[in-house]
């Protein structure tokens, strides 16, 4: 953490080794997060991960260090990620009516016995797990990707996705039971 803030430091007085280093050391994390915001299109989240570096790098001197530089970072990648859909689709439509809970629940599969051997092993099955992100709304996916497969704490995911943290905690529920739901569905009875 020192080290980074020190590569911050030395990347807003322009030394190149030091943005070089930080790209180095998100970029992967980034393309990652876009990936999936992207439906799996590797050249989108190559696209949208160097535009966000060229982004974030500019605007360097608005990084005030409250946050970790990584879940800043996420912040423009979702920012700008959200701009090329805008650009792609027009303004994105009205969020549809949200299933009631109980309803996703027994989708997803809650109270029913299970072998749970049998269902370990279906689930290794090749791209069911990426077929079940992809299946998520827009919201649910970035909420998912970046507190279960990205690792930020819920005060980060949060403070990317412009939410309050029981705001956030609850979309995370749900995309987690729509989650379920879709591995559920991927493989089958």
């Amino acid at each position: 953490m020192k080290d980074e803030r020190a590569l911050v430091v030395r990347a807003r007085e322009g030394q190149k080794e030091a943005l070089d280093t930080l790209a180095q050391e998100h970029r992967p994390a980034l393309v990652r997060f876009l990936r999936r915001l992207v439906r799996g299109d590797a050249t989108a989240a190559e696209d949208l991960a160097q535009d966000t570096l060229m982004t974030a790098f500019a605007a360097l001197a608005q990084f005030r260090g409250d946050a970790r530089f990584r879940t800043w970072l996420f912040t423009v990648a979702r920012s700008r990620w959200l701009m090329s859909r805008r650009r792609r689709q027009g303004e994105p439509a009205e969020l549809d009516e949200l299933p009631p809970l109980g309803a996703l629940g027994a989708e997803a599969g809650w109270g029913l016995p299970q072998d749970a051997g049998a269902f370990t092993e279906r689930l290794e099955a090749k791209d069911t797990l990426e077929q079940a992100l992809a299946g998520l709304s827009d919201d649910e996916r970035e909420v998912v990707v970046l507190r279960d497969v990205e690792g930020l704490s819920g005060d980060e995911v949060a403070q990317v996705l412009g939410l309050g943290l029981a705001a956030m905690k609850s979309r995370l529920h749900r995309a987690r039971l729509h989650l379920l739901a879709n591995v559920k569905k991927g493989l089958g009875p």
